[in-house]
């Protein structure tokens, strides 16, 4: 198939939309649009769906593909703010904090490039190239490749291009296979021999070896990757568009190395109070007698900072 940057932005247009359970126009509207997530047999294979919150922008509104106890929230989110201010601090903080009540956070946030054919082409480096298959991946899932190849995924990862130095391994451009019509590239390269236009060559390379194939290449970086973005540029990528994703705390808790825990969990683990002869937590309903100068008040709500052990009087009514 000969692409164009045309046919390879509609290509991404298209398989967007089949991960997010809508249609491809609808990325290019000038409103936010609200779809319900579902599974999908040609969706990426690492997608977990349906995802309850995945926000999809590229560049002109926001799709939200979601499930429906979350509908009002991430409506109310998506349009109150412009596209490119939803995926940002400190709006997201809104988005997180009411999602929060839920047992869900705020996880993932991604930037995904597609090639400019104007740009890619073959980098040469000192260093000899090869292309590599399937069969020659066998002994390289460790962890300097794991930006290239994916251990728990081994399976899609179905091409690589190799740098080598005296015969050793010294950078690795690899793709997998992630959906019918998309294969997505990642990069490694020894601390060694960073620097010297190693990672472009390879990437670059690597999305001509997928394009001959008649597959679209895609790279993904965190925008605060800067040294993965760089790259990404280099190679002759640039920016389609960007995603983020709701995950259940537990998720993002082992994620952290077991790290965090949620409101309630540190609330009620941390916190308890003595009001007088009462034994209270956050969240307790209580009606107990507080002095207010020379009048006598009924707490009606307890707060409790998580941090300072604090009580803190919300509303208090007169007798």
């Amino acid at each position: 198939m000969e692409f164009t940057n045309q046919t390879i932005w509609e290509t991404a247009l298209r398989q967007s939309a089949i991960d997010a359970n809508c249609h491809p126009e609808d990325f290019q509207g000038q409103v936010p649009v609200i779809v319900f997530s579902r599974k999908h047999p040609a969706a990426r294979k690492y997608l977990d769906l349906p995802l309850a919150c995945d926000l999809i922008s590229y560049g002109s509104n926001v799709v939200a593909s979601i499930e429906e106890p979350y509908r009002e929230i991430v409506s109310e989110y998506i349009n109150r703010f412009p596209a490119e201010r939803c995926f940002e601090t400190p709006q997201m903080h809104i988005l997180d904090g009411a999602l929060r009540e839920y047992g869900l956070r705020l996880c993932f946030m991604a930037e995904y490039f597609l090639p400019d054919l104007r740009y890619v082409h073959v980098q040469e480096i000192r260093y000899e190239t090869r292309l590599l298959h399937p069969e020659d991946f066998g002994t390289l899932y460790t962890d300097q490749w794991s930006n290239a190849l994916c251990e728990k995924r081994k399976e899609l990862d179905i091409l690589g291009v190799g740098a080598y130095a005296d015969g050793t391994l010294i950078g690795l451009a690899a793709c997998s296979a992630d959906c019918d019509s998309m294969w997505q590239i990642g990069v490694d390269v020894l601390p060694g021999f960073r620097r010297q236009g190693i990672a472009s060559a390879l990437t670059s390379r690597l999305a001509l070896e997928v394009l001959e194939r008649g597959k679209v290449p895609f790279y993904c970086a965190a925008w605060s990757n800067v040294r993965s973005v760089r790259n990404a540029i280099a190679s002759g990528f640039r920016p389609a568009w960007v995603e983020l994703t709701a995950k259940t705390e537990a998720f993002v808790r082992e994620m952290n190395g077991g790290m965090g825990e949620s409101i309630f969990e540190a609330n009620h683990r941390k916190c308890r109070i003595y009001v007088g002869a009462h034994s209270v937590r956050p969240h307790d309903n209580l009606h107990l007698p507080v002095e207010t100068g020379a009048h006598c008040a009924p707490l009606h709500w307890f707060f409790v900072n998580a941090g300072a052990y604090r009580p803190r009087l919300i509303s208090a009514g007169k007798t």
